[in-house]
């Protein structure tokens, strides 16, 4: 299995930001990588990690599972952060119809992801393009909520 190849995109626009870009291969164990690219990117203890890490899984697996990507294919994940901004998209081999975003059944085993991207995201959206499909969404940290009682 080849690894992935790593690049580098641009440079960084302003002071704190970052920009990465990395192909993998359209496999289901790719997955995991692409997951380690969130953790180096934003460390553990980053107040965005958890959710940034199971949205991107979510894309992720879509794209093996869904897309061409999966069929000998690759998928290209970029992450950007830049202050409290985290932006991650994920770039797929395309598929015949547009990702579905519909609720499921409680006993579905499946379709869940874009929904789950829509309820912890800040934004989010899609885009067909040259026969791929690119899903991004954008993290913010929650507000503080202020409380009489903390005081």
């Amino acid at each position: 299995m080849a690894p992935p190849d790593f690049q580098r995109v641009g440079q960084a626009a302003e002071p704190g930001s970052r920009d990465l870009l990395v192909r993998f291969p359209g496999v289901p164990s790719q997955v995991s990588r692409a997951r380690e690219l969130v953790t180096g990117v934003l460390g553990r203890d980053h107040p965005l990690y958890d959710d940034c890490v199971l949205l991107l899984s979510e894309v992720a697996t879509n794209a093996i599972l869904h897309t061409r990507s999966g069929e000998d294919g690759f998928f290209q994940v970029s992450v950007h952060v830049s202050g409290s901004l985290v932006r991650v998209w994920v770039r797929d081999g395309g598929s015949d119809g547009p990702p579905c975003a519909c609720r499921t059944g409680l006993r579905s085993t499946g379709g869940r992801g874009l929904p789950l991207i829509e309820a912890l995201s800040h934004r989010w959206g899609l885009s067909r393009e040259n026969g791929a499909t690119t899903v991004w969404f954008e993290l913010l940290p929650a507000p503080a909520v202020w409380s009489a009682e903390a005081v």
